[in-house]
């Protein structure tokens, strides 16, 4: 048996033996696309003796780029040489060899985040005396647009001429571009701009590249801007070998540049593109399937093509209509309980989508009272928290010590008692004599600098330049030890604050994760974690050996799948949301994303929405979403709707108390009568835990919601009254509280 060919379909088949040329495979949710791409690698490696080092596989997602690269490890080939990577980390290799070429970058070069990029704004608004917070935004979203669509400013400014803020808009991109150039600095969309403008300017480079890749793999195409494809139609063009791999029906990120008709330019650009289609879905049963078929027929801008598996008919999905956002988050939660408890699911087996990040908390907070395991991803990232932020700053300035973005965020943390007027003074000393910031605190004689502000820089910079000194003859993790120690950053939070508290733990599981990268990535250096840290996306840190229920957005998941997922929050306005109501273009991509989420399902699915939900600072009656109508299901009313409202409404119980009544389960027995028996006093007797080791006026800490105090106790309850959230009731057996 040939492993690499025999384990495919037919329509896999056609498209792995095709080698030469320019082919689009328009593939469809879960049908085997990485299994298509990964073995098209081992075919050309092993069948037709292509070298590894010729190929270059590119991904949007490190976790897609690492599954593929262990896929092909597998398939016994040797990755050493292979490029498997997202585009954002390729063209950051290609910079970090050549970038100096051009003139005015060099390769030690900062990526800035997303915080970074808002600060430079920030500083730029307020020094044109840009106000308006609607004008600031379609700002950064025209400057954005320019450079997804790899537009000069001058061919911009006369598209979009009719704009009252367009000469603003000229204005603050050339000062953007300034300030990211004196800080060495580049933001996510320069590191593609930059590229294709390397290779279009430097034929040496680019012809080095195009004799490296003569085989060239792209996946997600129908994900790619024009840059994207700019940049894969400058490497490609001379051997004319491109595999693409897409489908428009999963186009779901148009609001950062994506552009399906990138398909239909590929034909245009290229002779003889060869087409196939996969259509036979491995992940989903019949009934999810014909969901799924049901909702995106009604799109009118795509390639038709019906999606059709020989999985088994499986369960039917349900809609529920619950009265508001605390029902839904119990009713999500009680399924996921049950199922685990009482059926053998495991929490990993479980997502939970949205449309909104807003929508995240009653999940959260429900799931906490059921001790439900879960991980929120596509919000707030562990990388974004300031405490950490705060330390990659430090780390950034000995890599780059013109990025006066991170030293202007560390320079008076910890305390070091420089005001506005001191930063001010030393900005301007920067500015009028064309340095970084770093140069005139260690050279303060030079450039009037008050002895006031020396005296209170003095210590900051002489630790600077002792580590600055001997960081390359240290270890990755030593040297980020010695940063974190040497400049005193967790003195700045020894107030013994839960906060505190919290964000000393996530500087010691930064130092770990640190600690990681160096054991996996031999030789690796900090130039190397701190590109790969910033590169990194929310969703790169799911691993598969994590048991816990994925609370994210639909956009966040792409690509995964779950046994059981629950789409909630689906009314109008939210889903789809409201700017796609006046825009046909933005409710088919609204239905897109729809149809994602509902194919990330392989056997169960619920459906929800609310009557009335607070959202925003207020509660509203809310109408079911559009998107339930199309799929032409019946939804599931709840018979005990006025108990389940007079319950919820009047209540601020973290976890309800129970009855049968109430419990709205599919099994034939209480799950939370035999859960007190079984696994409550399982984990009672293990933990040793007793209802007599509170007592009322005890003062607790709650992971979640912070110090509290006791305010009663019954056999199974226990309220506290916590300082910033006022009086929750919780399951006295599993609550994770500790004594203070």
């Amino acid at each position: 048996m040939n492993e690499i060919v025999d384990t495919l379909n037919n329509e896999q088949r056609e498209a792995l033996s095709q080698i030469e040329g320019v082919i689009l495979v328009v593939a469809g949710a879960g049908s085997g696309k990485t299994k298509l791409l990964t073995h098209r690698i081992a075919y050309m490696v092993k069948e037709k003796k292509i070298d590894p080092y010729n190929i270059l596989a590119i991904t949007f997602t490190n976790k897609a780029a690492k599954e593929m690269k262990e896929r092909c490890e597998k398939l016994n080939i040797d990755c050493k040489n292979l490029w498997v990577s997202t585009f954002h980390s390729m063209c950051a290799r290609i910079l970090r060899q050549d970038i100096e070429k051009l003139g005015y970058y060099d390769k030690n070069f900062t990526i800035y985040s997303e915080q970074d990029v808002d600060k430079v704004y920030k500083d730029i608004f307020n020094k044109l005396n840009i106000n308006k917070e609607e004008i600031k935004k379609n700002i950064v979203y025209h400057i954005n647009n320019l450079k997804n669509n790899n537009l000069k400013i001058e061919d911009y400014i006369n598209l979009y001429s009719y704009l009252p803020y367009i000469q603003d808009i000229k204005l603050v991109f050339e000062s953007y571009q300034n300030e990211l150039r004196k800080s060495n600095a580049l933001d996510f969309n320069d590191l593609l701009i930059v590229t294709y403008n390397l290779l279009l300017k430097n034929e040496e480079i680019l012809k080095k590249y195009q004799k490296r890749f003569k085989y060239i793999l792209v996946d997600e195409f129908q994900d790619t801007n024009k840059i994207q494809y700019d940049l894969i139609k400058l490497l490609s063009s001379q051997s004319k070998n491109l595999f693409v791999v897409g489908d428009e029906d999963q186009c779901i990120y148009s609001w950062r540049g994506a552009n399906y008709s990138n398909i239909q330019d590929l034909k245009n650009d290229f002779d003889d593109v060869k087409l196939y289609k996969l259509q036979r879905n491995y992940r989903s049963t019949k009934k999810i399937l014909n969901l799924a078929n049901q909702l995106i027929k009604n799109n009118k801008a795509r390639t038709e093509k019906v999606l059709w598996t020989e999985n088994e008919d499986g369960v039917q999905p349900e809609i529920r209509k619950l009265y508001d956002e605390k029902e839904e988050a119990d009713t999500v939660a009680k399924e996921i309980y049950n199922l685990v408890n009482f059926k053998g699911y495991s929490y990993k087996d479980f997502a939970v989508l949205v449309r909104l990040n807003a929508l995240t908390f009653p999940f959260e907070e429900k799931f906490l009272s059921y001790n439900i395991s879960h991980k929120v991803y596509g919000g707030f990232k562990f990388y974004e928290r300031a405490e950490i932020k705060n330390i990659i700053s430090y780390l950034r300035i000995f890599i780059n010590p013109k990025d006066d973005v991170a030293l202007s965020r560390i320079i008076n943390f910890p305390k070091r008692g420089i005001g506005d007027s001191a930063i001010l003074k030393i900005s301007e000393n920067a500015k009028s004599n064309n340095k970084p910031w770093i140069d005139i605190l260690i050279n303060p004689e030079k450039y009037e600098i008050t002895d006031s502000i020396r005296k209170k820089t003095n210590e900051f910079i002489s630790v600077y330049l002792s580590l600055m000194s001997d960081y390359k003859n240290e270890t990755l993790y030593q040297f980020v030890l010695n940063v974190i120690e040497k400049f005193k950053i967790k003195s700045a939070y020894n107030s013994g604050s839960e906060e505190d508290l919290n964000r000393i733990l996530n500087i010691e599981i930064f130092l770990e994760s640190v600690k990681e990268f160096e054991k996996n990535n031999k030789g690796s250096t900090l130039l190397d974690f701190l590109e790969n840290i910033t590169l990194i996306s929310d969703i790169d840190t799911m691993e598969d050996s994590n048991d816990a229920v994925t609370i994210a957005t639909i956009h966040s998941v792409k690509g995964l799948e779950f046994k059981y997922v629950f789409i909630v929050g689906l009314e109008e306005k939210i889903f789809p949301i409201s700017r796609a109501y006046n825009n046909e273009t933005d409710m088919e991509e609204e239905r897109r994303l729809m149809y994602v989420a509902i194919t990330r399902a392989k056997e169960n699915l619920m459906l929800t929405y609310c009557q009335t939900r607070y959202l925003y600072g207020k509660r509203e009656f809310q109408i079911c979403s559009r998107f339930l109508k199309e799929l032409k299901i019946e939804t599931n009313y709840q018979e005990n709707m006025s108990k389940s409202i007079n319950s919820i409404s009047k209540s601020n119980f973290i976890y309800e108390k129970v009855n049968e009544e109430k419990v709205n389960s599919k099994y034939s027995y209480n799950p939370f009568e035999k859960a007190q028996k079984t696994k409550y006093q399982k984990y009672i007797e293990e933990n040793n835990i007793k209802k007599d080791e509170f007592n009322i006026g005890d003062k607790v800490l709650h992971p979640k919601f912070g110090i509290g105090q006791v305010k009663n106790i019954d056999s199974q309850f226990i309220e506290i009254d916590f300082d910033k959230l006022g009086i929750k009731t919780l399951l006295l057996t599993i609550a994770p509280l500790k004594k203070i």
